[in-house]
């Protein structure tokens, strides 16, 4: 409920693009999943009914990877945002999918570790 799902047409239309070039698709409803088992229990209510399912992140993707091109539930996943494990001999961590590069590399001052910005080239 409240403030966890949202039909309004802004929200709708905010999570219905990225980056890209590609036109505005938005979902026909857009739910902040706060726990693995509420994704779960979403992702097997949207299975049974044949909705399609589209998750998003902070919506900077260059892909289009978030327009709901058949409607559908938008997941956003930005309040599941907690680093659970850090393990600084092993160079690894684990997170939540809403947590941002950002937020990793506040986490990991004074570690010596951090978490760059990928290039290609």
């Amino acid at each position: 409920g409240d403030p966890n799902v949202s039909t309004a047409e802004a929200v709708r239309q905010q999570h219905g693009h990225d980056e890209s070039m590609h036109p505005v698709a938005p979902p026909d409803i857009v739910v902040w999943p706060q726990t693995v088992g509420q994704v779960q229990e979403l992702a097997a209510l949207c299975y049974r009914c044949r909705v399609p399912m589209v998750p998003f992140g902070t919506g900077t993707g260059l892909e289009g990877g978030v327009n709901a091109v058949q409607g559908g539930v938008c997941f956003d996943l930005s309040r599941m945002d907690a680093i659970t494990e850090l393990s600084v001999e092993d160079f690894s961590v684990v997170v939540e999918p809403g947590v941002t590069r950002k937020a990793l590399n506040s986490h990991l001052r004074g570690t010596g570790l951090w978490f760059p910005v990928g290039t290609v080239g």
